[in-house]
């Protein structure tokens, strides 16, 4: 019971991220330690001097690159004179004294459209061919959603705010407000479903289409708390499943479908038509399914020793544990992964067999000989049971090259729904969680195109209307996240594809 408290307080306190500390290398906190160990009983204490890193040149200049320049010159009154002997000045050079960012908040503007109408000047005359008046009005583009002060852009800023910046309905509420519109977190919810339906919903259908003719695809599902759920209660659990293509596919995307239950019949409806191989955890519901091949998480078996890894009063691994060992043999893998990492495929086939497969050759004998030996250690058990269990699925990434040993790429395109949801906590209808599905789609599969998201949902919203696509299908291909005929609003600047600043 004290391992399971002192593991619960160090996922609450501790750090977020795994990081495999470097063989040798001391921990920058038992350094910390070692000092003050070292330093108690001393009268004075000796702070050595310290110099900061230099700014690497240009680093501001990429900072603002996309930003469009105003130049404000601080010139001198004309009548000015000299303060010495009062003669005239004459220019002779400038200088530039410093560059600052400007903010200029979001502003909203009533569009309204007037239709001109024109009337022929001969029908309609007595003695004309044709007697009837025939009128003429000018083209009026196709309203979004008719009968509303709903326009692309503005749905387009709701949809960007919630599901890529994080911000409820109801926070935006006040924040539409302060720019002096009434909008109603109703209204927006409203908006949200019947754009989604209306003119998403077939560019979300397209990009399930073309992740199922992937060769490797990644799985994984997360909860979300729909409160109108028919049959179930409001504090019941329902699921958001994901499936993200590999990283070596030529379409690179991600997918969000709700559904009222994690049970096979969902992943069976999901992945029907796929063939290939899938990355996932350990759950069943993926097991057996028609034309796939599974493949298991390796970070998912090194969580399960670092959970088995003893810790001691405050918080800190007792070395020399089992569990440490199991993270270890882990941690060779990933390694090896590392090194591997800018190989072909082909490739990396090859130095998986050489490098890789002896590595787990002597994983598996380790987990043969722990597992014979008593433990008291229930949670080490547990790492040891799993991994015996899944040892095929685990395996499998020494058959194709492309597959890769982790499971990490699907739930980072998680964390944004996962963040999102700590704010506006749950969906009130399977409508809106079918929505919000349909938007995270299309949010998430942008940004690994590197698309500005809001860019691409307002040409969406303001294209498909007048698009007949139920007719024509094929005319989508032009509006698909990975389409090379965007235009350049939908893009991001190449210098603006910046690791340092893409979430």
């Amino acid at each position: 019971m004290t391992q399971a408290l002192l593991h619960a307080r160090k996922k609450l306190f501790g750090p977020s991220t795994e990081v495999t500390q470097t063989e040798g290398q001391m921990s920058l906190f038992e350094q910390e330690e070692l000092l003050h160990s070292l330093r108690q009983g001393q009268e004075e204490i000796v702070i050595t001097e310290h110099k900061r890193k230099a700014r690497q040149p240009g680093v501001r200049a990429e900072m603002i690159a996309a930003l469009p320049v105003e130049v404000e010159r601080c010139i001198v009154d004309p009548k000015e004179q000299c303060p010495v002997c009062k003669s005239p000045l004459i220019k002779v050079g400038e200088k530039s004294v410093r560059t600052e960012v400007i903010f200029q908040p979001a502003q909203l503007k009533v569009r309204q459209y007037i239709q001109e109408v024109y009337k022929c000047s001969q029908c309609g005359k007595e003695g004309s061919e044709h007697p009837a008046d025939v009128f003429v009005g000018g083209k009026v583009p196709v309203s979004l959603l008719p009968h509303s002060l709903a326009s692309a852009s503005l749905v387009a800023g709701i949809l960007y705010k919630k599901y890529d910046m994080g911000i409820p309905l109801a926070r935006q509420e006040r924040d539409w407000y302060r720019l002096g519109l009434c909008l109603y977190r109703s209204t927006m919810a409203n908006w949200v479903i019947r754009s989604s339906e209306e003119y998403l919903l077939p560019i979300y259908e397209r990009i399930h289409q073309e992740l199922l003719g992937c060769g490797i695809l990644h799985g994984d599902e997360t909860r979300i708390q729909c409160n109108r759920e028919p049959g179930k209660k409001a504090s019941s659990e329902s699921f958001m499943w994901v499936i993200r293509s590999g990283r070596e596919e030529a379409v690179q995307a991600v997918f969000f479908h709700y559904a009222r239950s994690r049970a096979r019949k969902e992943a069976e409806k999901l992945y029907r038509g796929f063939q290939g191989y899938l990355v996932t955890d350990a759950y069943t519901g993926y097991d057996s399914l028609d034309g796939i091949c599974r493949a298991l998480c390796w970070s998912h078996v090194r969580r399960y020793y670092i959970d088995s890894i003893p810790l001691d009063s405050r918080g800190k691994e007792i070395s020399g544990s089992k569990g440490a060992e199991g993270r270890e043999w882990c941690d060779r893998l990933f390694q090896i992964e590392k090194k591997l990492k800018a190989f072909p495929s082909e490739k990396r086939l090859q130095k998986r067999q050489e490098l890789s497969r002896p590595v787990l050759e002597g994983f598996w004998a380790w987990v043969e000989e722990t597992s014979a030996k008593y433990t008291a250690n229930e949670s080490l058990k547990t790492a040891l049971t799993y991994t015996t269990n899944q040892r095929k699925y685990l395996e499998t990434f020494l058959e194709d090259g492309r597959i890769p040993i982790s499971n990490n790429d699907c739930e980072t395109s998680i964390r944004p729904f996962a963040t999102g949801r700590k704010a506006w906590l749950f969906a009130d209808s399977p409508a809106g969680a079918r929505a919000s599905g349909i938007v995270y789609t299309l949010v998430e599969t942008a940004k690994l195109n590197h698309l500005d998201v809001f860019g691409y949902l307002c040409y969406l919203l303001e294209s498909l209307p007048e698009l007949d696509h139920r007719n024509h299908p094929e005319l989508l291909e032009a509006y698909l996240p990975w389409s090379e005929t965007l235009p350049e609003s939908c893009r991001l600047r190449e210098h603006r594809i910046n690791k340092k600043c893409m979430f």
